[in-house]
């Protein structure tokens, strides 16, 4: 999750009315010497987030992939087999790995040396078809440079040929010239080290779970490649090291960790198609979500593309013709969709290929229209193989998609009536909702209030111009151990459906979605939190592209009033409480603990919870899938032990319990 603190005021009109658009305006000040060329790195500085996304935690740990990326590159070429990250207690990151190095000498081009160009120019690097790499993460050459550009300070070192090379830079600017800096005893390979830029960044905090994730993934795609992470800032320094030689098998398995698996041995595809290598593991379990993970060259395509597009048409249409072949379903049947076949399905997609074509800098789609045909035909092939060689896993697959596609229709059915019902009613909005009057969806938020007693006061302290209120009380329905049928049966969540405007299921559409920000507000408390997780894992497991487009947020509603009759202020915990408790230095303090939001009247919740020029939101994100996967299965799935060894492990953070 990232924190943001205020919404952005709205922009001003950029013109008077009648104003015409162009002459007046647009000839004054505006001359040849407007032209600016951005020279070297400088238009990096400038706009940051065209080339890592935002300047935000993702971005921040942007360049830890670039510069990571790399060395994994080294790795799939053959001449690397241990890659180091070292987090240092200054906060400046530190990659290590035993490759070829990178060049140093003379580059014919420019001039000048080869590792100060990679480290300075856009678009220089060996992954161009000059023979430095067949097949490489790294498409437009811009990784490590933007780095350099983005950092306060970098410095790399290449061991190569005997010999270390080195070179400083500060804010992407050399301090000076390649240098020789001694012999290197056996050593080859590249280090960088870097600090990100406090000017660009808005938060330099690396966290060292996201990382760890990150660089766990690289090894089970790469398997028999040790990878360590070290974190120096924690006393003692923290210390993870990942090397699988199952590969994708291993990733499937640990994906599946605290479900049942359908089948023990996951279906395994390996197949070489001119250069291009595919890899598929693939594993059901007894859930009734979906799990799938695409990569292209090591990059996380998390918007899919053409390698998911030949995944999916291949397991429908394999499947199918096998339950079909062996008679367990019958030719006078329809056949099983996409839909009922991915329920309770895991599986991870590589693609290693010479020439990618991605979508974008951050790499989220791949578009290669080859792929797609490559992949059918590798997968179709494998999945009838393994279910022709295991046919026992084969009928309790089908079986699962047969009871998947009962539940479809049941859905549909439950879906039309939901339909029928908000046509009738007239509005088709909720009776319970308090909908605001503005009607553009990027200016408009819906706030989930935990209990009636709340939502009272939400209603009265909102502003009705641009916020809506939907009350629920109690205990919503866990869908992490429902189908969609139940879900959308459910009192409690259908009028959430109705709300939002996008649908659910086959007919979910993003852009009908009326409030970009939805935001949770229920208690700090333990039955808060449980609401939050409930609707968390609704949001997650059945409206995946809400969080992911950045529409999902959870309010931060204070724990403790501070007053002193004249000033009063609001904090969030007893650590807050206390410094403010020491800096308003009065002797008759009145501090009131808040045991829920009911307490708090229109005014106070309106001040400190959904005033957007005071209010702190959480904004929630999925930027692992892996990680946020197994963590709502371990909290909201059926098994009792990975949730009871989960709290144990987790009940040492806890600092204050309200019970």
């Amino acid at each position: 999750m990232t924190e943001t603190l205020r919404r952005p005021p709205a922009e001003p009109s950029s013109m008077e009315p009648g104003r015409a658009r162009g002459r007046v305006a647009a000839t004054g000040g505006y001359t040849a010497e407007s032209i600016q060329v951005l020279e070297g790195l400088e238009a990096v500085r400038r706009r940051p987030g065209m080339y890592i996304g935002s300047t935000d935690t993702r971005g921040l740990h942007h360049l830890v992939w670039e510069v990571v990326d790399n060395s994994i590159d080294e790795a799939m070429a053959g001449h690397a087999t241990r890659i180091e990250v070292r987090i240092q207690a200054d906060g400046s990151v530190v990659t290590r790995d035993d490759g070829r190095g990178v060049p140093v000498g003379r580059q014919k081009q420019t001039g000048r040396d080869a590792l100060e160009v990679v480290h300075t120019v856009l678009h220089a690097g060996g992954k161009f078809g000059g023979g430095g790499y067949k097949v490489s993460g790294g498409l437009h050459g811009v990784g490590v440079s933007v780095v350099n550009a983005l950092s306060e300070w970098l410095r790399v070192e290449s061991a190569r040929d005997g010999k270390v090379w080195g070179q400083d830079y500060v804010r992407g600017e050399p301090t000076g010239p390649v240098r020789l800096l001694g012999p290197s005893h056996g050593r080859h390979g590249t280090t960088t080290s870097f600090k990100p830029d406090a000017e660009v960044f808005d938060t330099l905090d690396f966290s060292f779970e996201t990382i760890s994730q990150r660089l766990r993934e690289s090894a089970y795609l790469n398997k028999g490649i040790w990878i360590t992470l070290v974190d120096e800032r924690a006393e003692p320094a923290r210390e993870r090291s990942f090397y699988f030689e199952g590969g994708l098998v291993s990733f499937v398995r640990h994906l599946n960790k605290g479900k049942d698996p359908l089948h023990a041995r996951p279906i395994y595809v390996e197949r070489r198609d001119g250069p291009t290598t595919i890899e598929v593991a693939l594993q059901y379990n007894d859930s009734f979500s979906e799990t799938v993970l695409a990569f292209a060259n090591n990059i996380n395509t998390v918007d899919g593309g053409s390698h998911v597009t030949g995944f999916r048409a291949a397991l429908t249409t394999s499947l199918n013709d096998w339950a079909r072949r062996q008679g367990v379903i019958r030719d006078s049947s329809g056949n099983l969709s996409g839909d009922d076949v991915r329920e309770g399905l895991t599986a991870v997609i590589s693609v290693k290929l010479v020439d990618p074509q991605f979508e974008g800098q951050t790499k989220a789609k791949l578009g290669n229209a080859e792929v797609k045909g490559q992949v059918q035909g590798a997968v179709a092939e494998g999945i009838i193989q393994h279910l022709d060689e295991n046919p026992a896993d084969g009928r309790r697959i089908i079986d699962k998609s047969l009871t998947a596609a009962r539940a479809r229709e049941a859905a549909r059915k439950a879906r039309d009536l939901v339909i029928r019902k908000s046509a009738l009613e007239g509005s088709a909005l909720p009776g319970k909702l308090a909908d605001c009057q503005e009607r553009d969806p990027e200016r408009s938020e819906l706030y989930i209030v935990e209990g009636d007693s709340a939502g009272g006061s939400a209603k009265q302290g909102r502003d009705r111009r641009s916020q809506a209120i939907l009350p629920m009380f109690g205990k919503m329905l866990n869908v992490e151990k429902a189908r969609l049928d139940r879900i959308l049966g459910s009192e409690k969540i259908r009028p959430l459906i109705i709300a939002l405007g996008t649908g659910i299921g086959e007919t979910f559409d993003l852009a009908k979605l009326r409030y970009h920000k939805v935001i949770l507000l229920a208690d700090a408390d333990v039955d808060g939190a449980h609401i939050r997780t409930l609707l968390m894992t609704f949001f997650y497991r059945n409206m995946p592209d809400i969080v992911e487009n950045g529409h999902l947020y959870i309010a931060q509603p204070p724990l403790f009033r501070v007053s002193t009759g004249k000033l009063t202020r609001y904090a969030r915990d007893e650590r807050e409480r206390d410094r403010i408790v020491k800096e308003m230095k009065v002797k008759n303090l009145t501090v009131q603990r808040f045991k829920g939001l009911g307490e708090m009247n229109a005014e106070q919740l309106w001040e400190t919870t959904m005033n957007p020029e005071t209010r702190t939101l959480l904004q929630v994100n999925s930027d692992n899938a892996a990680a946020a996967d197994h963590l709502f299965t371990t909290l909201m799935g059926e098994k009792v032990g990975p949730r009871k060894d989960f709290i144990k492990a987790e009940a040492r953070k806890v600092q204050n319990l309200d019970v």
